[in-house]
Formats: structure tokens, C-alpha cells, sequence
């Protein structure tokens, strides 16, 4: 039996209408009080965001944690995404979700994500202070990282193909693109 989910009318939507989505394999999020539905990611998705995890795990210092999505960073009650992958201190915690930017938000591109990733989620991560921001296309593949700079963000590296990105945030890594796929 299929679970049928009504959505309030008139108000902005808030965490707690976020926690009445079903579990159907989309990805539900807020981005001031509108909900983001999503489909599952490609395979191609996928495995660029396995390979960056690996590749920011094995140079991570033990007070921050690397997280792949689904993981709630509750920024206000109307305004709860899932990025990629994030690094965050493991103390900004909570028992349920992060309810703090993280230091570091990155995004793999699909199709039905890309503008999203590139200005809404962008802009809300930006404004919330999360210190670093990337998103990885993994069709070129390439890489393209911002830190935040007093409060706005400034483009540190576009990279692509077997060009290398040594990051300095949220601690130092390593990245080339066309090593993400496997």
C-alpha cells in the first residue's frame, strides 16, 4: 500500500512537514520553506561522491568526520539540506543531524540537481557560513572549490581532468578529478 503525503497550502513548509516525506528513494529538502524533491542519483553520481569520500577520509584529522547524504544540516526550521558529502567538527553533532553548517559542503552534479547545487544551495551554505563549498561535475570531471572570504565566497580552484587540487580547507587533501570515478 502506497503512503499518500498532502502538503500544507499557504505557509512555507518547516523540518517538521520535512519529516511527514516517505521513504521512496527521493531526496527531500527545504531550502527556505520550499521543498526540493529530487530523484536517486546515477551511477556515475554515485561513484564520484564514493571517490571523494574516500579521498577526504583518509586525510581527515580526527576531531572532523566526513558524511556522505542523506544527513540533515538543519540550518533554520525552514531550511534542511543533504549535501553530497560534508566534513563538519564531530562536537557540532547533534543526535539527529547537524544543526550547524559544516566546514565543508560539497556537491556532485546531475542533471536534475546542477542549478540547484550551483546557486540555491550555493547561496544558503554561503549565508550560513560553511567555510568551504565544491561541487564536482563528474561527466568532465572536474572540480570547482569556494571558501568563504569575510562572509562571501570566492572561487580557490576549477580544476579538471588530472589537474590537482591541494585544499587548504577544511584541512589539507589532495583532489584530482578524473581519479574520482574508480
Amino acid at each position: 500500500m502506497s503512503r499518500v503525503t498532502t502538503l500544507p497550502r499557504g505557509r512555507a513548509l518547516t523540518r517538521h512537514d520535512l519529516d511527514a516525506m516517505p521513504d521512496d528513494g527521493y531526496r527531500y529538502e527545504l531550502i527556505d520553506g520550499a521543498l526540493i524533491v529530487t530523484p536517486a542519483p546515477s551511477w556515475r553520481h554515485q561513484a564520484v561522491s564514493a571517490g571523494l569520500f574516500l579521498v577526504l577520509t583518509r586525510a581527515c584529522p580526527t576531531d572532523l568526520r566526513v558524511l556522505y547524504a542523506p544527513v540533515d544540516v538543519a540550518l533554520a526550521d525552514d531550511t534542511v539540506m543533504q549535501p553530497d558529502l560534508l566534513v563538519a567538527r564531530r562536537t557540532d553533532f547533534g543526535e539527529r543531524d547537524l544543526p550547524t553548517a559544516p566546514l565543508l559542503a560539497a556537491e556532485v552534479l546531475s542533471p536534475s540537481t546542477r542549478r540547484i547545487d550551483l546557486t540555491l544551495k550555493r547561496s544558503r551554505f554561503e549565508e550560513a557560513g560553511c567555510r568551504s563549498y565544491w561541487v564536482v561535475d563528474p561527466e568532465e570531471p572536474s572540480l570547482t572549490a569556494w571558501q568563504l572570504v569575510h562572509g562571501t565566497y570566492v572561487r580557490v580552484a576549477d580544476v579538471s581532468g588530472d589537474e590537482e587540487f591541494a585544499a587548504t580547507e577544511p584541512y589539507e587533501v589532495l583532489v584530482v578529478p578524473s581519479t574520482l570515478l574508480g
